[in-house]
Formats: C-alpha cells, structure tokens, sequence
C-alpha cells in the first residue's frame, strides 16, 4: 500500500492544474495523480477547440464570469512562463440581420461589466478585421485567443514530476474507501491510503463521485461537439475568430470559426447527444 497526502484522479487539465495549484501552495504537500489512459490529457483536454474564452457571454459578478476571467489571466501568465504555444488572435461577434442587434448589444454591456476590453464596431470596420466575414455590425474582442492545450498538459506533468509529484498512467481507479480520517483509492492492485482524494475525472466524475459513497442526483449526460477543417488553401479566409450572436433558442454559441496554433481553421460545432461518454465517432 502506497501512502501520501493527496490524490488527484484524473490526468487532464483540471487534474493537472489542481495538482500544480497544491504544489504552488505547499510545496512539501505529497501527491500521487492517477490516469486511466497510457499518456495525458486523451479526452477532452484533448479534443476541444483550445480557445481561450474572454468571459464576454455571462452575467456579470457571476462565478462563473470571475473564474473565466481569473483563469484567462492566470492561463495565459503560465503559457507565457513556461513556453506554452498560444496566441492572441481577436475574435469577432457578428450579426448579419437587424433583429440580431439588441442580442449583440447585450453582449457587448456584459463584456463592458466583466471588464472585457471589447468594442462596437460597423461593417467597415468588421470588413478590415475580418475581409470574408459578411455582417451588418459587430463586437470586436482583440484580447481573445488560442491555445495548446494538450502541450499546457504535458508541460504541467513535466513540472509536477520535477516537483516530486507520482504520476501513474494506466492507473484506472476501481473502488474508493473512505474511513473517518483517511481515504483508501484502488487503481488495480494497488491501493493508495491518502488524508484526501480530489476528484478531476470529467465525463466520469459521478460515477467516481458514487464510488467515493457520495450521493449523486445528478448525472453527466455526455455531449459530443463535431467539427469540420478547413481545407489548407481556406485557412486565410479566417484570420482570427469567428463567432455569430447566439440563438437564445439554443443553448449553445452557435456555429463558429476558430484559427488553431498549429495554423489550421475549424468550423463548428454540431452539438449532438452522444451515444457514449467516450464516443468521439
């Protein structure tokens, strides 16, 4: 049996980033990160679009609005310290048709709220920011951006392992035992006895939550976002990001453009009920 103070499941970039933020703070603190794939950060740190979100779209004193702004600046703080490939490449809202205008200027009143440097701007303006972007006016975001996330990923690891922290890989966690003072994790047929366990698992965090004993009402309904690529000879037709208003019918940003910092376009997504938590096909 292994001992040590924390167990952080989940090598993503939340189990990463919680297990640095525990270094950063104490850095005696003994810890042991468990991931169930063979590398890092394979699902969905992984495979999303790897923008970095302004914190333009949600209310105002919101945690949520605090934490994306927070973590924007503390984000692209370590990308700049420990050579983490991103970009600040700017992002427009556009809106095509009149009745899109009082959704565009509320967004544009949020982001002045949260502190977005963010600004109006006409169709002459949207044309030299965006030449093939076609739209009647639009919010200009010039501090948005991109991002690698699997390589801020494999940077974290490289630091927690330097730091001391045990990173075990291929290390799927099979049953958690809770006692008054002392958690019990087992991955196999090893079990580590630890003061705390943190759970980072993503698509699987009720499941590992209901092994942990916890009563769980709720339940992840897994969502999968497709996308397409542009071919080579289209990248140029996007410069930056591209996003239209949002639909208040549907619950999500609404098909976009993004630039990629290994120089390629995607367009989407198509957000569709998945028939999997791990169903990427």
């Amino acid at each position: 049996m292994s001992h040590t103070d924390v167990v952080v499941v989940g090598g993503g970039i939340i189990g990463l980033a919680t297990a640095w933020r525990l270094v950063e703070r104490s850095p005696k603190t003994r810890i042991i990160l468990l991931e169930k794939e063979d590398q890092l950060a394979t699902h969905q740190t992984g495979r999303n679009s790897g923008v970095i979100h302004s914190g333009i779209y949600y209310k105002p004193g919101s945690l949520r609005a605090r934490n994306c702004r927070d973590g924007k600046k503390a984000l692209e703080r370590f990308c700049s310290d420990y050579g983490v490939a991103w970009e600040m490449t700017g992002k427009v809202i556009v809106a095509t048709k009149e009745e899109q205008l009082p959704a565009l200027e509320r967004i544009y009143h949020r982001g002045q709220q949260n502190g977005v440097a963010c600004e109006v701007v006409g169709k002459n303006r949207l044309s030299e920011l965006e030449p093939h972007a076609a739209g009647i006016k639009a919010i200009h975001v010039p501090e948005s951006g991109i991002v690698d996330y699997p390589g801020m990923c494999a940077t974290l690891g490289n630091l927690l392992t330097a730091h001391g922290v045990d990173i075990r890989l291929s290390a799927r966690v099979t049953a958690i035992r809770q006692s008054t003072n002392a958690v019990e994790v087992v991955c196999g047929d090893q079990t580590i006895r630890a003061a705390q366990a943190v759970n980072c698992t993503g698509l699987h965090s009720d499941r590992v939550a209901k092994m942990s004993g916890q009563k769980m009402n709720e339940q992840i309904v897994p969502f999968r976002g497709e996308f397409f690529t542009l071919k080579p000879d289209a990248t140029h037709l996007c410069r930056s990001l591209i996003y239209p208003v949002p639909d208040p019918r549907f619950p999500f940003l609404g098909v976009h453009f993004t630039r990629t910092v290994a120089g390629g376009v995607e367009c989407g997504p198509n957000a569709v009920l998945a028939l999997a938590r791990e169903g990427y096909r």
